[in-house]
């Protein structure tokens, strides 16, 4: 009885390898691995049963199933050489696969073969960010009036950030300002009126009119109107009878230039430690044109720059004597009055490298 059995066994075993040599893709290796040995995670049948599905459990279980017929003695020889030939299958079946899967894999690379020798897509053509757009326009407007360009470092001094400018240490007025500290003395500077201490170092005692550019940087959450990183214009003017009407009309001019000729400005009391009288200037809302809106604040105005003219202190530590000179000086911001031209309303975005955003402008 256990030889017929094993010889059923043996023939089954040969009829699969045959078949698997035969087996062209995985799908049909699938099919195969089904018939032969089961639909993976069936379980084995343990003893002779009536009916059942061999397309579920494989053909090596269903012989299997016939176990049960042969005495207890001989029942241990006949499942040793059943579980030797299962796993041959098995192993064949995992040899088969990776020998398809590695033809799939020629013929997708063949198929998808890249021919080195023809011409690459072109790049399409990039344009200035709108912060830098916006810079140019800014220098444009300031330059018809008389300013030159000054660049002066983002890393600098306390003494140069703070301390000659009126702000000496323990000043409440530092709390104004969150700051990155290098060190001790150096800091990343949180405006650009530092570079109003170089511009009057380095030209003293000649007039002045140049304007600041340049990124600052502070410790503040990051929201959709603030960032810890942002650029600023700062404008400085030294001569002799420099007055605050100069001032007005100059940054007047400059809203008007800016945003559009029918644009109004409201002079407000500030305060700024080195600016003495220190002013807010806000122009008209430029969404509801004055009528309130929730940009504004229902108010109809926006603030565009602080400024004022320079305290006699800064003054004197620039080198110029304030009973013979005076000056004024602003700083508006970059962003935000790309924000309010432009009708943005996230300033994240202008650090954001998307490309959705930056191409519309």
């Amino acid at each position: 009885m256990i030889e017929h059995k094993i010889e059923q066994l043996r023939q089954l075993e040969r009829e699969a390898l045959a078949a698997l040599e035969a087996v062209e893709d995985r799908e049909a290796l699938a099919a195969w691995y089904r018939r032969y040995l089961g639909k993976p995670g069936a379980p084995a049948s343990r003893g002779p049963q009536e009916g059942g599905d061999v397309g579920e459990k494989g053909l090596l279980t269903h012989v299997l199933r016939s176990i049960g017929e042969l005495p207890e003695e001989e029942r241990p020889a006949f499942g040793q050489i059943a579980n030797e030939i299962k796993i041959g299958l098995e192993v064949a079946y995992g040899a088969r696969d990776q020998t398809l899967y590695q033809a799939e894999m020629e013929r997708e690379l063949e198929h998808g073969a890249l021919d080195v020798t023809l011409p690459g897509r072109p790049a399409g053509p990039g344009h200035l960010h709108i912060t830098t757009q916006t810079l140019r326009q800014i220098y444009d407007i300031f330059a018809e009036m008389g300013f030159q360009v000054y660049e002066a470092p983002e890393v600098e001094t306390d003494e140069l950030n703070f301390g000659l400018l009126n702000i000496p240490p323990h000043h409440p007025a530092r709390d104004m300002w969150d700051t990155f500290w290098v060190s001790d003395e150096v800091l990343l500077r949180t405006h650009t009126s530092p570079g109003q201490m170089r511009a009057m170092r380095e030209r003293c005692p000649e007039p002045i009119r140049v304007i600041l550019p340049g990124k600052c940087y502070r410790y503040e959450q990051v929201t959709a109107r603030s960032e810890h990183q942002f650029y600023q214009v700062e404008g400085l003017a030294v001569g002799h009878n420099i007055r605050m009407t100069d001032l007005i009309g100059t940054l007047t001019q400059f809203a008007r230039r800016f945003y559009g000729p029918e644009r109004r400005v409201r002079i407000r009391g500030s305060y700024f430690p080195f600016t003495e009288p220190s002013i807010e200037v806000d122009m008209d809302c430029i969404l509801c044109h004055g009528k309130g809106c929730r940009v504004c604040k229902y108010s109809g105005w926006l603030e565009i720059a602080g400024a004022g003219m320079v305290h006699p202190v800064v003054l004197q530590n620039g080198g110029y004597d304030p009973d013979e000179w005076s000056g004024f000086a602003f700083g508006p911001g970059v962003e935000r009055p790309a924000m309010l031209k432009y009708r943005i309303d996230d300033i994240r975005l202008f650090y954001g490298n998307d490309l959705r955003f930056l191409r519309q402008f």
